[in-house]
């Protein structure tokens, strides 16, 4: 490979994301730039403690460990709690009462790693929340007047326990399938797992933690890598599969017959049981949630709240409403127990403690929160982003019945149906969204919004 300066401000400006950092190793993102984003961030945070974890990644504990001699040499002790998933990063901070930092590129393949940090508390650090000044700083390396520590800790017990006292699992038996996807599940459900004894039967796959992926992408949200799973949960007649992507933040859903639980649906089933625990409660929604969200809080006595897509939004519009819980239909789930931060391993025992208090199968159990016909989100690269949304818009703001907003890009409500086209953050696409009071409904809007999209491909 020829020589790389990771820290050319090219090259800084292309991996800090809206919400972390995250690039190719070795050409973007290598240990002496790790060494000055911990420097940076304890400069800009004035962090004086930060607790630094990592995944399985090849990369990733020389990164975390760079990182921590930065930010040790910028004056911070640093508490080094070694193999990690995303959301037990943010339990050492919320639990510890630390900054954090989490060495990971979540679902994206091998080659990538990347940082996701936040300030004590699990409260996040994004592109209008500091991150952008931390990569200015990265320029100048930050000394400290004296240098600090580095300590190791081991908090997955006590991480295992806290979810389980939010969520505690009892009633009937249940079958679980879990498709780790050689990712960091691999490590936090057997901690999980054991402690519900023989209220379960666990049956793992993939648990080996491994870096390169070698069965296949953990990315859940693609349907592909949800096959192995689905057929695993058939073959073992088990009543519900877990699906979690590499740094186990977020979970994904299959039924007793196969079939994908839409994360829209999980969002109902805890929004009801929070509802439950705590009467009138705020719940946040993402705006391409499902209608079937909205409905079901509000029928359950609480209050929706609807938001950009994104977890500094959703945690931000948590903090601001104080709400009990948000969701996200990417298959993050935010709790404000849980420092207000997103845990999959806290909704899949969500799930799993709603279904072993009944006799009902999962698909039965989830059937009362699906109300309309959804699309998913499809993708399509479109060079010039804003002159294709004026279209749509002109197009249809003279539709009989519509409302238009553009809380977040363009999306266009009817009383039968709704849509939403936004602009990604880092690539040249357009994001549809689209629903329907049924599946010929949602069709037909869906497929008039992709003509105009795709009119010049």
């Amino acid at each position: 490979m020829p020589d790389v300066n990771t820290l050319d401000p090219a090259n800084l400006h292309a991996i800090f994301k809206a919400y972390d950092v995250r690039g190719t190793v070795g050409d973007q993102i290598d240990e002496p730039l790790a060494r000055r984003i911990g420097g940076a961030f304890v400069s800009i945070t004035g962090a004086p403690t930060v607790v630094v974890g990592h995944d399985m990644r090849p990369s990733s504990p020389g990164l975390a460990a760079a990182f921590a001699e930065g930010a040790a040499g910028a004056g911070a002790d640093v508490v080094m709690i070694g193999l990690a998933s995303t959301d037990q990063l943010y339990f050492a901070s919320g639990h510890l009462g630390h900054a954090g930092a989490m060495f990971t590129a979540s679902h994206n393949p091998a080659a990538y790693n990347g940082i996701k940090m936040c300030r004590p508390g699990a409260a996040p650090i994004g592109a209008e929340s500091g991150l952008m000044e931390i990569r200015d700083a990265v320029a100048t390396e930050v000394v400290g007047e004296k240098t600090g520590t580095i300590t190791e800790t081991d908090v997955l017990a006590d991480y295992a326990d806290h979810l389980l006292s939010l969520a505690p699992v009892r009633g009937r038996r249940l079958k679980v399938v879990v498709d780790a996807g050689n990712g960091m599940a691999g490590l936090t459900a057997p901690a999980v797992f054991e402690r519900l004894g023989d209220a379960v039967e666990l049956i793992e796959m993939y648990f080996e933690l491994d870096g390169t992926f070698p069965n296949h992408e953990a990315n859940p949200i693609e349907p592909a890598n949800l096959v192995d799973l689905q057929q695993r949960v058939l073959a073992e007649q088990a009543d519900i599969g877990l699906a979690f992507d590499g740094d186990a933040d977020r979970c994904f859903l299959v039924d007793e017959r196969g079939a994908l639980v839409s994360p829209s649906t999980l969002t109902a089933l805890i929004a009801a049981r929070e509802l439950a625990r705590e009467p009138g409660a705020t719940i946040i929604h993402n705006l391409i949630t499902s209608r079937s969200v909205e409905q079901v809080v509000a029928e359950l006595g609480g209050t929706p709240v609807r938001t950009r897509v994104g977890h500094s939004f959703i945690k931000a519009t948590m903090a601001e409403t104080d709400a009990i819980f948000g969701g996200e239909h990417s298959g993050h789930f935010y709790f404000r127990d849980f420092w207000r931060a997103d845990s999959g391993m806290l909704a899949a025992l969500h799930a799993m403690a709603a279904l072993a208090s009944t006799e009902r199968p999962l698909s039965d159990l989830m059937a009362e929160y699906v109300r309309f016909a959804s699309s998913g989100e499809i993708n399509s690269t479109v060079e010039d982003q804003s002159a294709v949304l004026a279209t749509l818009e002109r197009e249809w703001s003279a539709a009989s019945g519509v409302a238009i907003d553009h809380l977040d890009g363009l999306t266009v409500s009817h009383e039968d149906w709704w849509f939403n086209v936004r602009a990604s953050n880092t690539e040249p696409l357009l994001r549809l969204n689209a629903e329907g009071s049924d599946a010929a409904t949602m069709e037909r809007i869906r497929d008039d919004v992709l003509n105009v999209i795709r009119s010049d491909q």
